[in-house]
Protein backbone atom coordinates (compact mmCIF):
# COMPACT_ATOMS: atom_id res chain seq x y z
CA UNK A 1 0.00 0.00 0.00
CA UNK A 2 1.25 3.62 -0.96
CA UNK A 3 1.79 5.84 1.95
CA UNK A 4 2.90 8.72 -0.09
CA UNK A 5 1.05 12.01 1.16
CA UNK A 6 -0.29 14.77 -1.01
CA UNK A 7 2.78 16.74 -0.17
CA UNK A 8 4.86 13.92 -1.67
CA UNK A 9 2.87 13.56 -4.73
CA UNK A 10 3.28 17.04 -5.23
CA UNK A 11 6.04 17.29 -5.40
CA UNK A 12 6.70 14.12 -7.73
CA UNK A 13 4.89 15.28 -10.47
CA UNK A 14 6.17 18.73 -10.06
CA UNK A 15 9.43 17.99 -10.38
CA UNK A 16 8.99 15.16 -13.06
CA UNK A 17 10.35 16.14 -16.49
CA UNK A 18 10.85 12.62 -18.79
CA UNK A 19 8.52 9.38 -17.93
CA UNK A 20 9.47 5.97 -19.36
CA UNK A 21 6.37 3.90 -19.65
CA UNK A 22 6.43 0.62 -19.34
CA UNK A 23 3.80 -1.17 -20.88
CA UNK A 24 2.41 1.71 -23.04
CA UNK A 25 -0.19 0.76 -25.82
CA UNK A 26 -0.83 2.27 -29.41
CA UNK A 27 -4.49 1.24 -28.45
CA UNK A 28 -6.07 4.23 -27.64
CA UNK A 29 -8.85 2.35 -25.47
CA UNK A 30 -6.45 1.10 -23.46
CA UNK A 31 -5.50 2.76 -19.95
CA UNK A 32 -1.66 3.00 -20.61
CA UNK A 33 -2.92 5.14 -23.57
CA UNK A 34 -4.95 7.73 -21.94
CA UNK A 35 -2.49 8.28 -19.46
CA UNK A 36 0.36 8.86 -21.59
CA UNK A 37 -1.95 11.30 -23.99
CA UNK A 38 -2.84 12.90 -20.48
CA UNK A 39 0.75 13.18 -19.42
CA UNK A 40 2.00 14.93 -22.68
CA UNK A 41 -0.39 17.32 -22.99
CA UNK A 42 0.36 18.51 -19.31
CA UNK A 43 4.04 19.00 -20.67
CA UNK A 44 5.98 15.46 -19.36
CA UNK A 45 7.74 13.90 -21.92
CA UNK A 46 6.52 10.24 -22.40
CA UNK A 47 8.60 7.37 -23.85
CA UNK A 48 6.54 4.43 -24.45
CA UNK A 49 8.26 1.00 -23.49
CA UNK A 50 7.02 -1.90 -25.46
CA UNK A 51 8.60 -4.23 -27.83
CA UNK A 52 5.24 -5.06 -29.71
CA UNK A 53 5.07 -0.86 -30.21
CA UNK A 54 8.54 -0.31 -30.73
CA UNK A 55 9.18 2.25 -33.68
CA UNK A 56 5.62 3.56 -33.96
CA UNK A 57 5.22 7.46 -32.65
CA UNK A 58 3.56 8.60 -29.71
CA UNK A 59 3.06 11.66 -28.79
CA UNK A 60 6.01 12.78 -30.62
CA UNK A 61 8.14 10.38 -28.97
CA UNK A 62 9.28 7.16 -31.11
CA UNK A 63 8.28 3.56 -28.33
CA UNK A 64 11.18 2.05 -27.97
CA UNK A 65 11.58 -2.04 -26.75
CA UNK A 66 13.05 -1.52 -23.59
CA UNK A 67 14.39 0.91 -21.00
CA UNK A 68 18.02 1.29 -22.18
CA UNK A 69 16.68 2.12 -25.32
CA UNK A 70 14.88 5.14 -23.41
CA UNK A 71 17.84 7.61 -23.15
CA UNK A 72 19.38 8.48 -20.36
CA UNK A 73 17.26 11.57 -19.26
CA UNK A 74 14.55 9.40 -18.02
CA UNK A 75 13.95 10.50 -14.36
CA UNK A 76 10.36 8.33 -13.72
CA UNK A 77 9.03 4.74 -14.93
CA UNK A 78 5.65 4.62 -14.74
CA UNK A 79 4.88 0.42 -14.95
CA UNK A 80 1.62 -0.54 -16.56
CA UNK A 81 3.19 -4.30 -15.75
CA UNK A 82 2.13 -7.46 -13.82
CA UNK A 83 3.27 -6.70 -9.93
CA UNK A 84 5.64 -9.64 -10.49
CA UNK A 85 7.13 -8.49 -13.32
CA UNK A 86 8.02 -5.24 -11.18
CA UNK A 87 11.46 -6.50 -9.99
CA UNK A 88 13.10 -6.83 -13.36
CA UNK A 89 11.84 -3.45 -14.07
CA UNK A 90 13.21 -1.90 -11.27
CA UNK A 91 16.69 -3.66 -11.50
CA UNK A 92 16.93 -2.09 -15.02
CA UNK A 93 16.05 1.00 -14.68
CA UNK A 94 18.19 1.52 -11.63
CA UNK A 95 21.40 0.51 -14.21
CA UNK A 96 20.20 2.56 -16.86
CA UNK A 97 19.12 6.04 -15.83
CA UNK A 98 21.72 7.75 -14.00
CA UNK A 99 18.63 10.62 -13.19
CA UNK A 100 16.10 8.09 -12.08
CA UNK A 101 14.34 9.81 -9.32
CA UNK A 102 10.74 8.10 -8.60
CA UNK A 103 9.30 4.08 -9.42
CA UNK A 104 5.47 4.61 -10.19
CA UNK A 105 3.52 1.71 -10.33
CA UNK A 106 0.25 1.91 -11.56
CA UNK A 107 -2.78 1.08 -9.84
CA UNK A 108 -3.21 -2.26 -8.90
CA UNK A 109 0.25 -2.61 -9.25
CA UNK A 110 2.56 -3.43 -6.06
CA UNK A 111 5.63 -5.40 -5.57
CA UNK A 112 7.38 -4.78 -1.89
CA UNK A 113 10.62 -6.49 -2.98
CA UNK A 114 11.33 -3.57 -5.49
CA UNK A 115 10.09 -0.97 -3.21
CA UNK A 116 13.00 -1.35 -0.95
CA UNK A 117 15.25 -2.19 -4.05
CA UNK A 118 14.61 1.36 -5.35
CA UNK A 119 13.99 3.22 -1.97
CA UNK A 120 17.52 1.77 -0.72
CA UNK A 121 19.00 3.66 -3.44
CA UNK A 122 17.02 6.93 -2.38
CA UNK A 123 14.14 7.09 -5.66
CA UNK A 124 10.77 7.80 -4.53
CA UNK A 125 8.48 5.22 -4.73
CA UNK A 126 4.56 5.40 -5.51
CA UNK A 127 2.30 2.08 -5.85
CA UNK A 128 -0.88 1.11 -6.62
CA UNK A 129 -1.98 4.73 -8.43
CA UNK A 130 -1.69 6.45 -11.34
CA UNK A 131 -0.05 9.41 -11.92
CA UNK A 132 -2.53 11.19 -14.28
CA UNK A 133 -5.10 10.60 -11.40
CA UNK A 134 -3.12 11.95 -9.24
CA UNK A 135 -2.43 15.30 -11.21
CA UNK A 136 -5.29 16.00 -11.85
CA UNK A 137 -6.46 15.68 -8.62
CA UNK A 138 -3.53 17.58 -6.81
CA UNK A 139 -3.34 20.38 -9.11
CA UNK A 140 -7.23 21.12 -9.86
CA UNK A 141 -8.28 19.53 -13.19
CA UNK A 142 -10.89 17.34 -11.33
CA UNK A 143 -12.78 20.24 -10.19
CA UNK A 144 -12.17 22.18 -13.63
CA UNK A 145 -14.06 19.08 -15.39
CA UNK A 146 -16.84 19.52 -13.11
CA UNK A 147 -15.52 16.28 -10.44
CA UNK A 148 -14.92 16.75 -6.63
CA UNK A 149 -16.75 19.88 -6.84
CA UNK A 150 -18.80 19.42 -3.59
CA UNK A 151 -21.80 20.28 -5.11
CA UNK A 152 -25.40 18.09 -4.73
CA UNK A 153 -28.52 18.93 -6.27
CA UNK A 154 -31.38 17.42 -5.51
CA UNK A 155 -33.07 19.27 -8.46
CA UNK A 156 -33.15 18.07 -12.09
Amino acid sequence: MSTNTDSDLRRILAGTRVIAMVGLSPDPLRPSYFVARYLSMKGFRVIGVNPKAAGERLFGEDCVGSLDEAGPEVDMVDIFRRSDAVPGIVTEALEVFPKLRTVWMQIGVENAEAAEMAGAKGIDVVQNRCPKIEHQRLFGELRKAGFATGVISSKL
